[in-house]
């Protein structure tokens, strides 16, 4: 089962002290302060009044009305609601900004200099505000106005194009948001180098990233090997050119396993799984150069080696040898996988307004001294208004009511 989060929080984490605006949505600049907020930065989420961050309503709704995506990836953070597009709301931003040391935004390039609330105004404001932006081709360059997705930027980042099976359709690569998460980790780095750069010099600074940016920077060789070779990968499908067997095959229950060898030493323990050594020797593909020139005769084998055994039984053998295998898991498989119940991938947060536990992802990275925390799943929309704006911007009961009625939170 799932780990209980742990109740005695953390006197003191890495970030305690540190404040986050989150005026982002969905999930790449949020994601970003997420991370922050696990490892003791007070991050209160700014949204709109009405609505909120459409990340509310993605994916499996809750009876609450927010969905289980945004009670996962919103947890630790307060919820403040404010119009920045009316005089009042942009001025009580403007002094949420003054007391923070971070802002996290991904809206398109120029929305929040439209709105009198670009990075000059708010330097001016804090000049030690570190800022992450975030936006599908980032602040500048020609495409800077254009919509960014993360499906946009899986395209524009060189990935869309190698997944998939050879001269198909390409597919999804794994998850549409992928890129988000990708950036919103970038931004987390960048953020935490600002902090240090800040505590050495008292300045702020922005970072601007981009999400096709975020994608592109995984291309491993492709750059230098088309740059000096003119070499452009294609899609290879459920395997690998640069190592074999490296690659996906069926199993005979119709499940799936993956094998990595990419050294002959551990292509010769899969050759010993799999009770046939002499694969491995020099006559035939013991070594990388001749398993390469003949991966399609060795992928075939291990293929229909694969087929005559179920997925356990092929554990079994592969885990006696050492040869590199492990199963394709779906999320079912994961929740019954000991390795991430030993590591406590999956922790069980209880959540008052449901009245039951939601199981979600565990913090990373770890940290031996200073583990992170969740402190809470994410908030309803403007549950924290008041509060925030009474304790941190000293706002009176007749100044939240009036802004209430004006529908300025």
């Amino acid at each position: 089962m799932p780990q209980e989060a742990n109740k005695e929080l953390q006197p003191k984490l890495p970030l305690t002290g540190v404040r986050v605006i989150d005026v982002a949505t969905f999930i790449a600049a949020p994601y970003a302060a997420g991370i922050l907020s696990e490892f003791g930065a007070e991050v209160i989420k700014v949204e709109h009044p009405i609505g909120g961050d459409p990340c509310r309503n993605f994916g499996t709704a809750t009876p609450r009305g927010d969905t289980l995506a945004w009670m996962s990836e919103a947890r630790n953070k307060k919820s403040v609601t404010v119009d920045l597009r009316s005089p009042e709301g942009a001025d009580i931003f403007k002094r949420l900004v003054a007391e923070s040391d971070i802002l996290c935004e991904n809206f398109r390039p120029g929305t929040l200099e439209k709105w009198g609330l670009g990075w000059k105004v708010l330097h001016e404001v804090n000049p030690g505000l570190v800022m992450l932006r975030i936006a599908g081709y980032g602040q500048t360059g020609p495409y800077r106005d254009r919509p960014g997705f993360a499906r946009i930027a899986h395209a524009v980042g060189g990935l869309a194009y190698l997944a998939g099976m050879p001269r198909e359709t390409p597919v999804t690569p794994g998850s549409t948001t992928l890129a988000d998460y990708l950036t919103g980790l970038y931004g987390a780095i960048g953020i935490l180098m600002a902090l240090r750069h800040k505590e050495k010099t008292g300045e702020g600074q922005y970072i601007d990233a981009a999400l096709y940016e975020s994608v592109f920077r995984l291309s491993d060789e492709m750059v230098p090997a088309y740059a000096k070779y003119g070499t452009v990968r294609e899609r290879t499908g459920a395997h690998n050119p640069i190592a074999c067997p490296l690659g996906n095959f069926r199993t005979k229950d119709d499940k799936w396993v993956a094998f990595a060898c990419t050294t002959d030493k551990l292509f010769a323990a899969l050759a010993e799984a799999m009770e046939r050594p002499e694969l491995a020797s020099h006559a035939l593909y013991g070594e990388h150069g001749k398993r390469l020139e003949a991966r399609h005769e060795v992928n075939e084998v291990v293929s229909n080696w694969c087929g005559a055994l179920t997925r356990d039984e092929i554990r079994e053998r592969c885990n006696a040898t050492g040869a590199p295998y492990a199963p394709l898991a779906n999320i079912a498989d994961i929740f019954c996988n000991r390795q991430f119940h030993a590591r406590r991938n999956l922790v069980a947060i209880d959540d008052a307004d449901l009245g039951e536990t939601i199981v979600v992802p565990a913090v990373l990275p770890r940290l031996s001294e200073t583990p992170g925390e969740i402190k809470w799943l994410g908030p309803r929309l403007g549950q924290h208004t008041d509060e925030v704006l009474q304790e941190l911007l000293g706002l009176s009961k007749e100044d939240l009511k009036r802004l209430h009625e004006k529908k300025v939170i």
